[in-house]
């Protein structure tokens, strides 16, 4: 009877052993499934964060700024009231915005990391408008995992509900409704980027106003 004995505790020893691997099989893959997310909204604050960047470095080569919700010049007149935006040429590429040529003091605009794509690494998708740049993109076709509840200088159109990253547009003369008390939306602030490489950022398409 005593070699019945061990064998059949052998067997429960065997049986109990695959439980055990199998869940920690399943909590190791939840945990991954949590990391992933978890790694995915940081790398969609980053983009957030650098695009906001671009789309305001824009609005400083073109001398803009948002007042009330509206798009009026940076520049204040004698009157001191605000001016309609001035006609600007558009610079080459993204890089221009690194460091103004047309300016005496070389003014920069953007920082280099903000000119690569946090999602793909890569080089944003530069949009234009009539051949002047007016914004940028992503090239991912990654679904967001974002989909309301963005910064209030965003333009809710522009970003929410969202099935690609592709799809969230950083366009310059984009502004978004008024707040409930009035006055100016002013640009995000950013994080800190740990990306220091530098793309030219010369791909292009084109969007409507």
């Amino acid at each position: 009877m005593m070699p019945r004995v061990l064998r059949s505790k052998g067997g429960f020893t065997y049986i109990g052993a695959l439980v055990m691997v199998m869940i920690v099989g399943i909590m190791a893959t939840r945990a991954a499934v949590v990391w992933s997310t978890a790694a995915k909204r940081e790398r969609e604050e980053e983009l957030l964060s650098r695009g906001t960047q671009v789309r305001d470095a824009l609005r400083k080569w073109y001398k803009v700024k948002v007042v009330d919700g509206k798009l009026v010049s940076s520049t204040t007149p004698a009157t001191g009231a605000p001016a309609a935006p001035a006609a600007v040429p558009s610079p080459t590429d993204l890089k221009a915005l690194l460091r103004d040529p047309n300016s005496v003091a070389k003014e920069r605009y953007l920082r280099p990391s903000c000119l690569v794509d946090p999602i793909t690494g890569k080089d944003w998708d530069v949009i234009r408008l009539e051949g002047r740049i007016v914004g940028v993109r992503s090239t991912s076709t990654q679904e967001p995992v974002k989909q309301g509840n963005f910064p209030f200088d965003l333009h809710p159109q522009d970003f929410e509900n969202k099935q690609k990253y592709s799809q969230w547009e950083f366009v310059y003369d984009h502004v978004p409704p008024t707040t409930a008390t009035g006055g100016a939306v002013t640009g995000l602030g950013g994080s800190k980027s740990s990306v220091n490489t530098t793309t030219n950022g010369t791909s292009g398409s084109t969007t409507k106003p």
